[in-house]
């Protein structure tokens, strides 16, 4: 067990923040802590509508030309989370099993904290319907004092802000 500050793995007090990714049913209550995160996009479409109005414009014979406005589909990036490599499998194995077929069984809803370096919660993202697309474990050199970097893309279908 690593050792812990504040109930925290002691890798992650140095950082200004860091992200706790909790996944729907699993046995673990936290199943990975992150120290980088991209992807937080959520966008609508805008269609525009032109149409002809029955009011007449100027000297034309027809109607009046408007252009119109409105929302579309609601489009959701996905998420790429980074950290520090460490010895738990729990992400690899969820990879490595959406990968081997039945990925729509696979599926997690979850959550991810935003906590401050004093373990306070920040904000609380829950996503739905997530899958891991793209696993990448950074290239390793026993010269560099760089850490070996675990990164993992989710694709999710939908995501909200809950606090």
């Amino acid at each position: 067990m690593p050792n812990k500050i504040n109930g925290f793995p002691e890798i992650l007090t140095n950082n200004r923040f860091y992200l706790e990714l909790s996944l729907d049913g699993s046995q673990d209550p936290v199943d990975a802590y992150f120290t980088e995160c991209k992807g937080f996009k959520h966008t609508q479409e805008v269609i525009e509508v032109c149409e002809v109005t029955p009011q007449r414009w100027g000297k034309a014979k027809y109607g009046q030309v408007v252009r119109t406005k409105v929302p579309g589909n609601i489009k959701t990036n996905n998420i790429t989370l980074r950290r520090g490599m460490t010895k738990s499998p729990t992400i690899w194995k969820w990879f490595n099993t959406v990968q081997t077929g039945n990925w729509g069984e696979k599926r997690r809803n979850g959550s991810l904290s935003i906590y401050d370096q004093a373990g306070n919660v920040q904000a609380i993202f829950e996503f739905y319907n997530a899958w891991p697309t793209n696993y990448i474990a950074s290239d390793l050199d026993a010269n560099s004092t760089e850490l070996a970097i675990e990164e993992i893309e989710l694709a999710v279908e939908v995501f909200t802000r809950k606090q």
